[in-house]
């Protein structure tokens, strides 16, 4: 694998993806797998080096010869050394010009980052140093570079830990308003390296979270987050229910549609979305 460019760590870091009007043809991991490809000489070998499954290797290969007017990759099947996959002449000029175009693509990325900065007018006006804050953009940026399954996806400071023989409980402050609970082991506590003032991810499954309406009901769950029914989508066998919570958050969850009908819900209501502190997965950045 070409070795990248060394950086600062608070520098801006982009993915290239070069794109054609029918949508994106060649980005980094194809790159990655043609490097590994022309190193290793096996499409089974590349393909646990990046990782990504062989079977996700192999149709990456076949759509990339199959739009190419020559092939970038060759196949060759028995023979003394028992076969195996290699980069072609013009699969090689490929994969050179996009580290090359990679390459201005940073530099272009790093200049956009000095000037900001450079032009950051903070003397008497604050308007315009929140608008050039390059710091807060690139915590912006790594923010939202997060994905995961979970439809709840939340930002929170830590704000106090209590720790025990097998379990850690880390409370969370999202904003002046809210706050939630995650109860993890003291393994998970360990390796996160967890401490007051960092900042984590809390994702919580909308099938975890469950609805009350009744302020009244008494419910063993550490996390009760009330708020008002923003949007009910209708389902045949489940119903996803959108609370928007104070300092304009919003939690979901994922309930029957008998459920739903059963305890007569309407967009304008209140309601509490209730989960267990187990149900709380944390993350930490990383770099």
């Amino acid at each position: 694998m070409t070795p990248k460019a060394p950086h600062h760590p608070n520098s801006l870091l982009g993915e290239l993806k070069l794109c054609t009007e029918v949508g994106p043809s060649l980005g980094d991991t194809r790159i990655q797998l043609l490097e590994a490809i022309d190193r290793l000489g096996s499409l089974t070998q590349a393909a646990r080096s990046i990782p990504i499954s062989y079977r996700t290797a192999w149709d990456a290969l076949d759509d990339m010869n199959n739009l190419t007017d020559k092939p970038l990759v060759t196949r060759m099947t028995g023979g003394k050394n028992g076969g195996g996959t290699q980069l072609t002449p013009y699969g090689k000029q490929t994969v050179a010009l996009y580290r090359a175009l990679q390459a201005e693509y940073q530099q272009a990325l790093l200049q956009i980052q000095q000037q900001l900065e450079k032009d950051k007018p903070c003397q008497g006006n604050k308007e315009k140093c929140e608008q050039y804050d390059a710091p807060q953009f690139r915590r912006l940026l790594r923010r939202l570079s997060m994905r995961s399954s979970a439809r709840n996806q939340f930002i929170g400071t830590v704000t106090a830990i209590r720790s025990g023989p097998v379990e850690f409980e880390v409370t969370l402050q999202l904003d002046e308003h809210t706050h939630l609970t995650a109860l993890i082991t003291s393994e998970s506590a360990e390796r996160l390296g967890i401490f007051p003032g960092e900042e984590l991810y809390a994702l919580i499954k909308s099938s975890s979270v469950m609805l009350v309406t009744d302020r009244k009901l008494k419910l063993s769950t550490r996390n009760q987050l009330w708020g008002t029914i923003s949007h009910i989508f209708r389902g045949p066998v489940n119903t996803e229910v959108v609370i928007s919570l104070p300092g304009d958050r919003s939690v979901c969850a994922v309930i029957t549609t008998e459920s739903a009908q059963e305890m007569g819900l309407q967009e304008g209501q209140d309601a509490s979305a209730a989960f267990k502190a187990s149900a709380v997965l944390l993350c930490s950045f990383q770099g």
